[in-house]
């Protein structure tokens, strides 16, 4: 993850990324708000969760620094956000 591009978008991925640091689970309101989604979009961010938190302990009980474990979670956490967005079909808003 480096400083170029949006400073925001890489803000909220750092932000994100502490969230990690907590045991993977899936609560009530993200299984009301994952209905009607295809079961192929809801195991990409499963996978993701199991295998940032699992990392975040993995690369902590290495010693590295906090700032770095965290900054890697963040770099996976885009590539799995892409992977979302990727397997999402475009739909086209404008009428015909």
């Amino acid at each position: 993850l480096t400083k170029a591009g949006n400073t925001r978008a890489r803000r909220m991925l750092v932000e994100g990324a502490w969230t990690y640091r907590l045991p993977a689970r899936v609560g009530l309101e993200i299984v009301k708000r994952s209905e009607g989604l295809p079961e192929n979009i809801r195991a990409i961010p499963w996978k993701a969760q199991v295998r940032l938190c699992q990392r975040y302990r993995r690369m902590q009980a290495s010693g590295r620094p906090t700032n770095i474990v965290i900054v890697a979670i963040a770099r996976e956490l885009a590539a799995f956000v892409w992977a979302i967005a990727t397997t999402i079909p475009v739909t086209s808003t404008k009428a015909a």
